[in-house]
Parts: structure tokens; sequence; C-alpha cells
């Protein structure tokens, strides 16, 4: 199936918009990991508890859900590139805020607000670059988008330590959340240079104009999530971000102070691991985002599950061997490497979920249920250390609740309807408008496997 005519778009057009995506996410995902470096520095500042500094994170990725609801109804209502200015916006004022929180409490409603932002941005971003882009080159390029969070993941832990190194206990928590205000850069040359998704804006004129029913021109977008064939895919694509969020949280979040506190690894061996692992994850990234365009995106997603499960066998294995002076045979390094790999399977999840939903619903849909697996995901920061209690008080113990989370994203991929290539014009939405039951009553197993057989007969000109 060819693009639309209406969906071309210039070279600068979509090398602005890719650019725009990634650099977003990265500085989303940046504010969020930045956290676990500055951990330490907050308990010592503010004089909280580990639980409760953990639950910091927490308060971001919760209210990250408000926030996926409210600019992915914003991205359906007003345009997918005016819900992510206003996302950057809010998360950059948020987190600079942050920085001069006086307790524990002041903190946590600030990161919250963050949370919020942090909230639309992804979902935004990834459904205008999805609408955008060539469908038998959308999993590279939402790999690609997702890939940045290496150099997020890189950054974070640079600045973090740095920060922390330069200004003390005191001050170094809050330089390092000041350097979450950088997306106001990005607003700016998102408002003069990257145009806005021509599907959604050829939707909006037929919206405006009465040519599509009046059920998609007035419907609650969550609402019709969980209605008629659309709400068995939304469970179960619910519960496939939940089983990564989860997984992904309970290791990334407690991996620092595994490192630096309880094993007591020197801050340069900290960094060369996690470096290393960035890079390994970020060729990772690009290798699965060519096999979601190749052999589709449950393969995407099921082959890295693989290696976060390698990774958190080799944790159980490990049993906090500390760093004895070489790398390579550090059971650390080697188990931070194997889990980056599996955090590239998120490289598949924006181009699924977008294939997944019609225009109408397709940016809530995208935001809401990546966020609310989010804050499924922030339950993670405060069971670890509740669970590593119950075990000895080994933090490594509790942090292996991620199997359960991961082994739940492994089902999931299994039983999501493959996409690969499927339209995302308005038209093609148009042609298959009985996807969605509008009167609200699911239509049962049958209707769920012909939904899932229908977006997949879309996947053949793939």
């Amino acid at each position: 199936m060819p693009e639309s005519s209406a969906n071309t778009y210039t070279s600068f057009q979509r090398t602005a918009i890719i650019v725009s995506c990634m650099l977003g996410f990265a500085l989303d995902l940046y504010d969020v990991l930045i956290m676990p470096y500055l951990m330490p520095s907050i308990q010592h500042s503010l004089s909280i508890s580990l639980t409760e500094v953990a639950s910091i994170t927490s308060c971001t990725l919760f209210g990250s859900v408000l926030g996926g609801a409210l600019f992915g109804w914003l991205g359906d209502r007003m345009g997918r590139k005016a819900s992510l200015q206003f996302t950057l916006g809010l998360f950059a004022v948020g987190s600079v805020a942050s920085a001069f929180a006086w307790d524990y409490w002041s903190l946590a409603v600030l990161r919250f607000v963050v949370g919020i932002g942090l909230g639309g941005e992804w979902g935004a971003g990834m459904v205008l670059f999805n609408e955008t882009w060539n469908p038998r080159r959308r999993g590279l390029g939402s790999a690609l988008i997702q890939g940045s969070a290496v150099v997020a993941s890189s950054c974070a832990s640079i600045i973090g330590i740095w920060a922390i190194s330069r200004f003390g206990q005191e001050m170094g928590w809050r330089v390092g959340l000041l350097t979450g205000g950088a997306p106001l850069i990005l607003m700016i040359f998102i408002r003069f240079w990257m145009p806005e998704s021509k599907a959604w804006i050829e939707f909006d004129r037929k919206r405006r104009s009465g040519e599509v029913p009046a059920a998609v021109r007035t419907g609650n977008p969550l609402a019709v999530l969980f209605r008629g064939r659309l709400a068995w895919v939304t469970t179960v694509s619910l519960v496939w971000l939940i089983g990564y969020m989860f997984c992904y949280y309970s290791i990334i979040v407690f991996m620092p102070t595994l490192m630096l506190r309880v094993l007591a690894t020197p801050p340069e061996a900290v960094q060369v691991t996690m470096v290393v692992a960035s890079v390994v994850g970020g060729i990772s990234y690009i290798v699965m985002g060519w096999c979601n365009d190749r052999f589709g995106r449950r393969f995407g997603a099921v082959a890295p599950c693989l290696a976060w499960l390698a990774s958190l066998g080799l944790l159980y294995a490990a049993n906090g061997t500390q760093y004895a002076g070489s790398l390579l045979s550090w059971p650390l390094l080697w188990i931070a490497v194997l889990f980056a790999v599996g955090n590239s399977a998120l490289g598949v999840v924006g181009a699924w979920l977008s294939e997944l939903y019609p225009i109408n619903v397709r940016a809530t849909a995208v935001s809401t249920i990546y966020m609310a697996g989010r804050a499924a995901g922030s339950l993670a920061p405060v069971i670890v250390p509740i669970a590593a209690s119950g075990m000895g008080g080994h933090l490594a113990d509790g942090m292996l609740i991620a199997l359960p989370a991961a082994v739940l994203f492994l089902i999931a991929s299994l039983v999501l309807p493959e996409t690969r290539g499927r339209s995302l014009d308005a038209d093609a939405d148009a042609a298959d408008a009985d996807l969605v039951d509008h009167g609200g009553a699911m239509g049962g197993t049958q209707d769920a496997h012909t939904h899932a057989d229908r977006i997949a007969s879309k996947s053949q000109h793939a």
C-alpha cells in the first residue's frame, strides 16, 4: 500500500521531525535517569530515607499517566505539534523548579508536575513521527528515536556523578536537576522548523467538515480505547507496557546504588560500565530496528526480552560480587550490558502502538498506554527496597522482582497482533472504521481475533 500523496514531506522536514523526536525523548528520559545518581545526595541533603527518595521517582512516573492522558487528548484534538510544545515546556519548567525544593513533600510535588509534562512528550513525538515516515522504515526510525535513550543514560551517569563530585552533597543534586531545563531550547526549534502531521491535518479537516461519523468527531478518546474490538488490544497493550516498565525500573533505578553504595565500586568503574552498556545498547537499538522492519514487530520485542532474562539470571548467580579491579571479569558489567540489550525492546513500542490504533484516538492511545506502563513501573522503586528487606536486606535480591515482569512482557509480545507496514493515513483508517464499535460493548473473543486479522491484513504489502 503506497503512502498517500498528502503525506509527502521534504527531506528537511523529515530530518527536523526525527531529530526533534530523538532530542525530545532523550531529554525526557535523561530527566528520569539522572535521579538514581542524585538519590544519595538528595537523601543526605533532605535527611530522608532510601524508600522516600526512591518514591520521588515514583511520583514523577505516576504524574506521567495524567500527562499522557491529558496531552494525548490534546494531540488528537489540537494537533501533534502543539501537544509536543506544551509538554516540553511544562517538564522543563518543572525540572528547574524542583532544583529549589526544600523538603521531601516540595520535591515530590514538583517532580509530580515534571511527570505530567513528561507524560505527553513521548506519545506526541512518536505518533507524529510514525504518521510521517515511510511504513517500510518505520520500525528502524522508531528504534532510532528510542535509541536516543543510550545518550540519555550516558549523559545522566556522567552529569549526575560530575554534579555530586563537583558541588558536593548539599548542592550537587540541585545542579543536576537544573540541567533538566534544556527542553526549552528544543521548543524554539519545534515552533519554527518542525511541521505538523499532514495525516492529522487531513483528518481534522474532515472532522470539522462533518465528513467523518459523529461518534468519531465527538467521542471521548479514552472511552473509545475500551470499546468494541479495541478493548482487547488496549488491555493486552497495557499488560505489555506494564511488564516492560516494571522490569526496566526495578533494575535501572537501583543499579547505580548497587554499584556505588552496596558494592563500593569506584565511580570511574561505574562510569565506564554504564558507558559501555550504553554503546552496546545503542547498537542493539539499531539492529533491532532493522529487524522490526524485516521480521516484524513481534520479533523486535521477543528477541531483546531473552537478553533481559539472561541478565536477570546472571544477577541472581553473581550474588553481589564486588569489583576486583578487572571490568571484564566483573559480573555487573555483563549484567548491565545484557540488560541494555534487553532495553532495546522499547524500540518497537512506538511503531507497534501507533499501528494498532485509528487516527482519531492514536495520540491518546499511545500516550496513555505508554504512561500507564510507566506508572506501574513507578511502583518498582518502592517495592524493590521492601522486597530486599524481606530477603535479608540484599538489594540485588530485591531487584529480582523484575523477573516475573519480564516474563509478562514476553507473553504479551506473543499475543499482540502483528502490524508491520500498516498505513497510518486518515483515509486508511476511514476504510476500516468498523474496527471500533462505538456502541460500547466488546464483541467478545471472536471480535478480538477479527480485529487482529484485519490489522495484519493491512501489513501484507510490507
